[in-house]
Protein backbone atom coordinates (compact mmCIF):
# COMPACT_ATOMS: atom_id res chain seq x y z
CA UNK A 1 0.00 0.00 0.00
CA UNK A 2 3.00 2.33 0.36
CA UNK A 3 3.55 2.80 -3.40
CA UNK A 4 0.98 5.37 -4.48
CA UNK A 5 0.28 5.76 -8.19
CA UNK A 6 -2.60 6.12 -10.60
CA UNK A 7 -5.99 7.73 -10.12
CA UNK A 8 -6.95 8.96 -6.64
CA UNK A 9 -10.35 10.69 -6.70
CA UNK A 10 -10.69 13.59 -4.29
CA UNK A 11 -13.90 12.48 -2.59
CA UNK A 12 -16.78 14.81 -1.85
CA UNK A 13 -18.09 15.07 1.70
CA UNK A 14 -21.84 14.30 1.70
CA UNK A 15 -23.29 16.34 4.57
CA UNK A 16 -26.92 16.84 5.66
CA UNK A 17 -28.11 20.43 6.30
CA UNK A 18 -27.92 19.66 10.03
CA UNK A 19 -24.27 18.65 9.70
CA UNK A 20 -24.70 14.86 9.76
CA UNK A 21 -22.35 12.95 7.47
CA UNK A 22 -24.22 10.80 4.95
CA UNK A 23 -22.06 7.76 5.56
CA UNK A 24 -24.16 5.44 3.39
CA UNK A 25 -23.85 7.75 0.37
CA UNK A 26 -20.10 8.12 0.80
CA UNK A 27 -19.65 4.36 1.27
CA UNK A 28 -21.59 3.65 -1.93
CA UNK A 29 -19.52 6.19 -3.87
CA UNK A 30 -16.29 4.64 -2.56
CA UNK A 31 -17.45 1.16 -3.53
CA UNK A 32 -18.40 2.22 -7.05
CA UNK A 33 -15.10 4.06 -7.54
CA UNK A 34 -13.13 1.00 -6.46
CA UNK A 35 -15.15 -1.22 -8.79
CA UNK A 36 -14.39 1.28 -11.56
CA UNK A 37 -10.69 0.59 -11.07
CA UNK A 38 -9.34 3.65 -9.26
CA UNK A 39 -6.00 3.13 -7.55
CA UNK A 40 -6.75 4.91 -4.28
CA UNK A 41 -9.15 7.23 -2.45
CA UNK A 42 -8.48 10.67 -0.99
CA UNK A 43 -11.00 11.99 1.54
CA UNK A 44 -10.70 15.62 2.71
CA UNK A 45 -8.99 17.05 -0.32
CA UNK A 46 -10.17 20.37 -1.76
CA UNK A 47 -13.27 18.75 -3.26
CA UNK A 48 -13.97 17.31 0.19
CA UNK A 49 -14.52 20.83 1.59
CA UNK A 50 -12.12 20.22 4.49
CA UNK A 51 -12.05 23.92 5.35
CA UNK A 52 -15.79 23.88 6.16
CA UNK A 53 -15.94 20.75 8.32
CA UNK A 54 -15.64 20.18 12.06
CA UNK A 55 -13.11 17.73 13.46
CA UNK A 56 -15.92 15.23 14.14
CA UNK A 57 -17.17 15.50 10.56
CA UNK A 58 -13.66 15.05 9.20
CA UNK A 59 -13.14 11.95 11.30
CA UNK A 60 -16.48 10.51 10.15
CA UNK A 61 -15.48 11.06 6.51
CA UNK A 62 -12.11 9.36 6.99
CA UNK A 63 -13.55 6.45 8.99
CA UNK A 64 -16.26 5.83 6.40
CA UNK A 65 -13.76 5.87 3.54
CA UNK A 66 -11.40 3.44 5.27
CA UNK A 67 -14.26 1.10 6.17
CA UNK A 68 -15.58 1.18 2.59
CA UNK A 69 -12.14 0.58 1.06
CA UNK A 70 -11.55 -2.55 3.20
CA UNK A 71 -7.87 -2.54 2.30
CA UNK A 72 -8.49 -2.94 -1.43
CA UNK A 73 -6.96 0.43 -2.33
CA UNK A 74 -4.91 2.86 -0.23
CA UNK A 75 -6.70 5.69 1.54
CA UNK A 76 -4.72 8.93 1.74
CA UNK A 77 -6.50 11.18 4.23
CA UNK A 78 -6.32 14.95 4.08
CA UNK A 79 -4.86 16.78 7.08
CA UNK A 80 -5.32 20.54 7.08
CA UNK A 81 -4.87 23.20 9.73
CA UNK A 82 -3.38 26.59 10.47
CA UNK A 83 -1.88 25.05 13.62
CA UNK A 84 0.99 22.59 13.58
CA UNK A 85 -0.19 20.93 16.81
CA UNK A 86 -3.68 20.41 15.40
CA UNK A 87 -2.35 19.05 12.10
CA UNK A 88 -0.11 16.59 13.95
CA UNK A 89 -3.07 15.44 16.06
CA UNK A 90 -5.16 14.88 12.94
CA UNK A 91 -2.41 12.90 11.22
CA UNK A 92 -1.91 10.65 14.24
CA UNK A 93 -5.66 10.07 14.57
CA UNK A 94 -6.08 9.16 10.91
CA UNK A 95 -3.13 6.76 11.00
CA UNK A 96 -4.65 5.10 14.08
CA UNK A 97 -7.94 4.91 12.19
CA UNK A 98 -6.23 2.96 9.40
CA UNK A 99 -5.23 5.53 6.79
CA UNK A 100 -2.47 4.37 4.43
CA UNK A 101 -1.11 7.84 3.85
CA UNK A 102 -1.56 11.51 4.70
CA UNK A 103 -2.25 14.38 2.32
CA UNK A 104 -0.74 17.36 4.15
CA UNK A 105 -2.31 20.77 3.54
CA UNK A 106 -1.30 24.06 5.13
CA UNK A 107 -4.04 26.56 5.98
CA UNK A 108 -2.34 29.87 6.73
CA UNK A 109 -4.11 33.01 7.95
CA UNK A 110 -0.96 35.08 8.35
CA UNK A 111 1.80 34.75 5.73
CA UNK A 112 4.64 32.42 6.68
CA UNK A 113 8.31 32.31 5.74
CA UNK A 114 9.81 29.22 4.10
CA UNK A 115 11.21 27.98 7.40
CA UNK A 116 7.78 27.93 9.04
CA UNK A 117 6.13 26.28 6.04
CA UNK A 118 8.81 23.62 6.04
CA UNK A 119 8.49 23.03 9.79
CA UNK A 120 4.73 22.47 9.45
CA UNK A 121 5.07 19.69 6.87
CA UNK A 122 8.09 18.19 8.59
CA UNK A 123 6.19 17.97 11.89
CA UNK A 124 3.39 16.02 10.23
CA UNK A 125 5.85 13.61 8.64
CA UNK A 126 7.61 13.11 11.97
CA UNK A 127 4.31 12.29 13.69
CA UNK A 128 3.34 9.29 11.53
CA UNK A 129 4.80 6.09 10.13
CA UNK A 130 2.98 6.23 6.78
CA UNK A 131 3.83 8.09 3.55
CA UNK A 132 3.02 11.78 3.33
CA UNK A 133 1.87 13.62 0.22
CA UNK A 134 2.55 17.34 0.49
CA UNK A 135 -0.05 19.47 -1.26
CA UNK A 136 0.37 22.94 -2.69
CA UNK A 137 -2.44 25.00 -4.22
CA UNK A 138 -1.40 28.65 -4.55
CA UNK A 139 -4.83 29.64 -5.84
CA UNK A 140 -6.27 29.07 -2.35
CA UNK A 141 -3.31 29.03 0.03
CA UNK A 142 -1.75 32.12 1.58
CA UNK A 143 1.65 30.47 1.99
CA UNK A 144 2.97 28.35 -0.88
CA UNK A 145 5.75 25.78 -1.03
CA UNK A 146 8.81 27.15 -2.81
CA UNK A 147 11.01 24.91 -4.94
CA UNK A 148 13.80 25.19 -2.36
CA UNK A 149 11.41 24.15 0.41
CA UNK A 150 10.11 21.18 -1.62
CA UNK A 151 13.66 20.05 -2.31
CA UNK A 152 14.53 20.10 1.38
CA UNK A 153 11.32 18.28 2.36
CA UNK A 154 12.01 15.62 -0.26
CA UNK A 155 14.92 14.52 1.91
CA UNK A 156 12.52 13.33 4.62
CA UNK A 157 12.01 9.54 4.38
CA UNK A 158 8.21 9.77 4.71
CA UNK A 159 7.61 12.77 2.44
CA UNK A 160 7.52 10.79 -0.77
CA UNK A 161 4.94 12.54 -2.94
CA UNK A 162 3.68 15.98 -3.89
CA UNK A 163 0.42 17.07 -5.42
CA UNK A 164 0.93 20.44 -7.06
CA UNK A 165 -2.12 22.42 -8.20
CA UNK A 166 -0.23 25.49 -9.39
CA UNK A 167 -1.31 25.10 -13.07
CA UNK A 168 2.40 25.55 -13.90
CA UNK A 169 3.57 22.35 -15.57
CA UNK A 170 7.08 23.76 -15.90
CA UNK A 171 7.18 23.94 -12.11
CA UNK A 172 6.40 20.21 -11.98
CA UNK A 173 9.37 19.49 -14.24
CA UNK A 174 11.55 21.66 -12.01
CA UNK A 175 10.45 19.63 -8.98
CA UNK A 176 11.26 16.38 -10.79
CA UNK A 177 14.66 17.67 -11.94
CA UNK A 178 15.60 18.88 -8.45
CA UNK A 179 14.27 15.97 -6.42
CA UNK A 180 14.62 12.99 -8.75
CA UNK A 181 13.10 9.83 -7.30
CA UNK A 182 13.05 11.28 -3.77
CA UNK A 183 9.58 12.70 -4.38
CA UNK A 184 6.97 11.60 -6.92
CA UNK A 185 4.57 14.06 -8.54
CA UNK A 186 0.79 13.74 -8.74
CA UNK A 187 -1.10 15.99 -11.13
CA UNK A 188 -4.11 18.07 -10.13
CA UNK A 189 -7.15 18.90 -12.24
CA UNK A 190 -5.50 22.27 -12.90
CA UNK A 191 -2.90 20.42 -14.99
CA UNK A 192 -3.32 18.22 -18.06
CA UNK A 193 -2.85 14.73 -16.52
CA UNK A 194 -1.53 13.11 -19.71
CA UNK A 195 1.10 15.85 -20.02
CA UNK A 196 2.16 15.34 -16.40
CA UNK A 197 2.44 11.59 -17.00
CA UNK A 198 4.54 12.26 -20.11
CA UNK A 199 7.14 14.24 -18.13
CA UNK A 200 7.32 11.67 -15.33
CA UNK A 201 4.28 12.02 -13.07
CA UNK A 202 2.84 8.99 -11.28
CA UNK A 203 -0.87 9.83 -11.56
CA UNK A 204 -3.37 12.39 -10.44
CA UNK A 205 -5.38 13.27 -7.36
CA UNK A 206 -8.40 15.25 -8.45
CA UNK A 207 -12.12 15.80 -7.95
CA UNK A 208 -13.19 15.12 -11.57
CA UNK A 209 -12.10 11.49 -11.16
CA UNK A 210 -15.16 11.07 -8.91
CA UNK A 211 -17.48 11.55 -11.88
CA UNK A 212 -15.40 9.96 -14.67
CA UNK A 213 -13.52 7.18 -12.88
CA UNK A 214 -13.48 4.60 -15.69
CA UNK A 215 -12.35 7.13 -18.27
CA UNK A 216 -9.68 8.41 -15.87
CA UNK A 217 -8.34 4.89 -15.31
CA UNK A 218 -8.31 4.24 -19.05
CA UNK A 219 -6.34 7.45 -19.59
CA UNK A 220 -3.82 6.41 -16.93
CA UNK A 221 -3.42 2.95 -18.49
CA UNK A 222 -2.86 4.45 -21.95
CA UNK A 223 -0.16 6.73 -20.54
CA UNK A 224 1.53 3.92 -18.62
CA UNK A 225 1.72 1.74 -21.73
CA UNK A 226 3.05 4.57 -23.89
CA UNK A 227 0.04 4.72 -26.20
CA UNK A 228 0.33 8.48 -26.39
CA UNK A 229 -1.77 9.11 -29.50
CA UNK A 230 -4.75 7.35 -27.92
CA UNK A 231 -4.06 8.96 -24.56
CA UNK A 232 -4.02 12.47 -26.01
CA UNK A 233 -7.21 11.83 -27.99
CA UNK A 234 -8.97 10.74 -24.79
CA UNK A 235 -7.39 13.60 -22.82
CA UNK A 236 -8.79 16.16 -25.25
CA UNK A 237 -12.25 14.73 -24.74
CA UNK A 238 -11.99 14.56 -20.96
CA UNK A 239 -10.57 18.08 -20.68
CA UNK A 240 -14.13 19.43 -20.95
CA UNK A 241 -14.70 18.10 -17.43
CA UNK A 242 -11.60 19.88 -16.10
CA UNK A 243 -12.75 23.11 -17.74
CA UNK A 244 -16.15 22.88 -16.05
CA UNK A 245 -14.47 22.01 -12.75
CA UNK A 246 -12.35 25.17 -12.98
CA UNK A 247 -15.27 27.39 -13.95
CA UNK A 248 -17.46 26.75 -10.91
CA UNK A 249 -17.09 26.24 -7.17
CA UNK A 250 -15.07 23.04 -6.68
CA UNK A 251 -17.42 21.06 -4.46
CA UNK A 252 -20.59 22.50 -6.02
CA UNK A 253 -19.58 21.28 -9.47
CA UNK A 254 -18.62 17.75 -8.45
CA UNK A 255 -21.57 17.38 -6.08
CA UNK A 256 -23.96 18.52 -8.82
CA UNK A 257 -22.44 16.04 -11.27
CA UNK A 258 -22.65 13.20 -8.75
CA UNK A 259 -26.27 14.16 -8.05
CA UNK A 260 -27.00 13.82 -11.76
CA UNK A 261 -25.40 10.37 -11.60
CA UNK A 262 -27.70 9.26 -8.79
CA UNK A 263 -25.61 9.96 -5.67
CA UNK A 264 -27.50 11.95 -3.04
CA UNK A 265 -24.42 13.86 -1.85
CA UNK A 266 -26.33 17.05 -1.05
CA UNK A 267 -25.28 20.66 -1.50
CA UNK A 268 -21.93 22.26 -0.73
CA UNK A 269 -21.45 23.13 2.93
CA UNK A 270 -22.68 26.66 3.76
CA UNK A 271 -21.82 29.43 3.20
CA UNK A 272 -20.97 28.02 -0.22
CA UNK A 273 -23.90 27.84 -2.61
CA UNK A 274 -25.00 25.08 -4.99
CA UNK A 275 -24.88 25.53 -8.75
CA UNK A 276 -27.70 27.46 -10.37
CA UNK A 277 -30.14 25.74 -12.70
CA UNK A 278 -28.24 27.01 -15.72
CA UNK A 279 -24.90 25.92 -14.31
CA UNK A 280 -26.27 22.45 -13.59
CA UNK A 281 -27.46 22.22 -17.19
CA UNK A 282 -23.97 23.10 -18.38
CA UNK A 283 -22.46 20.35 -16.19
CA UNK A 284 -25.10 17.89 -17.42
CA UNK A 285 -24.22 18.72 -21.04
CA UNK A 286 -20.55 18.00 -20.38
CA UNK A 287 -21.38 14.67 -18.75
CA UNK A 288 -23.58 13.69 -21.70
CA UNK A 289 -20.80 14.49 -24.13
CA UNK A 290 -18.18 12.53 -22.16
CA UNK A 291 -20.30 9.46 -21.48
Amino acid sequence: MSDFHGVFPYLVSPIDPDGTVRRDVLARLCEDLIVSGVHGLTPLGSTGEFAYLSSAQRMAIVETTIEAARGRVPVVAGVASASTLDAVAQAKAYQTCGADGILAILEAYFPLADAQVESYFRAIAEAVDIPVVIYTNPQFQRSDLSLDCIERLAGHPRIRYIKDASTNTGRLLSIMNRCGDAIRVFSASAHIPAAVMLIGGVGWMAGPACIIPRQSVTLYDLCKTGRWDEALALQRKLWRVNEAFARYNLAACIKAALGLQGYDVGDPVAPQKPLSTEERKAVEAVLREIQ
